[in-house]
């Protein structure tokens, strides 16, 4: 089924803002509450919110096989579960209904008051229940800075990683959607040079830049999903800031990994960007070596051409540009991640996200966290007000951005974006 909704010379009855990331080509899926208090999936164009549970009550979907309810919910998991045949047909069928040359919806005021807001009047939420959340660590970059800063460059990467994609398993409880705030979280930490640990707010707080892909229903307990099917299980993308504890890490992390230091939060964009709106802007992953096991060869064009920038704004100061990277420097494919998630027969559900990993691109502006781009604090970074960082402080806030862009079209992710607050304290 050809994927109209892309067709570059398509134009919206709905004004597009100049540089827009999300003109009539993109049409992301989200969930957001109105001013009427009434929650709904709902897709944006421009500066608009449309309601998408309203559209399929006035029979805008009429043709399609859906579920009487499938708008009228408050997660997207229902709608990511019908697969991609579903996906395709509506995105296909919204680009039609506000096509500048459809009068359908265009000229009928009535319907146009109960199905579009605007984005200001309303308040974005989770996106999906998310029942599980797995977080790789496949950009080449990033871990083998990590592994020099621990380790030595000879040693930068255990051997394991280049041989498969490496991952934990996260806390879905505590992923939350952009505009909530953070609060620095207390754990164990060891002083340097000190033996006893000492329990405190973690003064070592730092971003990830990251993706993260929403997949469907994918498998049943004990089945592997083959690397040429794995595209098909991914709904699409969001960008994900995955709030680290760096110093809390460093104590907990062996033998086991990750574990309080990342499970306070994780922050998401409210907009998920679908495979079939980013399909114009694949690229070639690098090349890998040694090559794969083959369960995991694949051939082609399997990454994707997203800009990506994290910017600080300490509180009541201007905002600095402290990194920008791109998705195309990642070494494991999000097919391979999902590939080898379910190689031993883990169970895959609609709504599951798996995280990117940091994504670090080559030069050291490009770094996708803070631990890199100060060298684990040893070249702490300048602000545009003056101030330095080695880690973020409290109340500043971190602003994640993507975006594809070619001479044709501009396809965005909007932003996540959130405060940090000190520790909380039960009064």
């Amino acid at each position: 089924m050809p994927i109209s909704a892309n067709d570059t010379k398509r134009k919206s009855w709905i004004e597009v803002p100049e540089n827009s990331d999300f003109p009539i080509q993109n049409i992301p899926f989200g969930v957001f509450l109105t001013k009427e208090n009434v929650v709904t999936v709902g897709t944006r164009i421009g500066d608009s919110a449309i309601d998408l549970g309203a559209l399929q009550q006035l029979g805008y979907f009429s043709g399609i096989e859906l579920t009487d309810d499938m708008f009228i919910q408050d997660t997207l998991n229902d709608f990511i579960s019908d697969g991609k045949k579903t996906w395709r047909l509506v995105r296909n069928r919204i680009a039609d209904i506000f096509d500048e040359n459809n009068p359908k919806l265009r000229d009928n005021s009535a319907h146009k008051d109960i199905i579009i807001f605007n984005i200001d009047e309303v308040e974005m939420q989770l996106p999906v229940l998310i029942g599980d959340y797995t977080d790789f660590y496949s950009s080449k970059i990033h871990a083998s800075n990590v592994g020099k800063m621990i380790r030595n460059e000879e040693n930068a990467l255990l051997p394991n990683w280049p041989q498969m994609p490496i991952g934990y398993h996260g806390r879905s409880s505590t992923i939350i959607p952009s505009g909530i705030p953070v609060h620095r979280p207390i754990g164990q930490t060891l002083p340097q040079d000190g033996s006893t640990p000492v329990f405190g707010a973690s003064r070592s707080i730092d971003f990830e830049l990251e993706t993260a892909f929403i997949t469907t229903d994918a498998n049943v307990m004990g089945e592997m999903i083959p690397i040429s099917e794995a595209e098909d299980y991914i709904f699409g993308m969001v960008l994900l800031n995955d709030w680290t504890a760096r110093d809390i890490q460093k104590w907990e992390y062996m033998p086991l990994g990750p574990f309080l230091s990342k499970s306070f939060a994780s922050s998401i964009s409210p907009w998920i960007v679908t495979m079939d709106a980013l399909e114009p802007f694949r690229v070639a992953s690098p090349k890998q070596n040694p090559s794969p096991l083959p369960y995991l060869q694949q051939k082609g064009k399997h990454s994707f051409d997203i800009n990506l920038e994290v910017c600080i704004e300490p509180e009541n100061a201007e905002t600095t540009t402290v990194s920008k990277s791109n998705f195309k420097h990642m070494y494991w494919t999000m097919n391979q991640q999902l590939t080898h998630h379910t190689s031993n027969g883990c169970r895959v559900n609609s709504g599951d996200m798996m995280g990117s990993g940091a994504i670090s691109g080559p030069s050291e502006d490009s770094y996708g966290s803070m631990l890199e781009l100060t060298w684990g604090g040893e070249k702490p970074l300048k602000l545009n007000d003056g101030s330095e960082r080695k880690f973020i402080n409290d109340n500043d806030t971190v602003i994640i951005k993507g975006f594809c862009e070619n001479s044709q079209v501009r396809i965005g992710f909007g932003e996540v974006c959130s405060k940090l607050l000190p520790p909380f304290v039960r009064k």
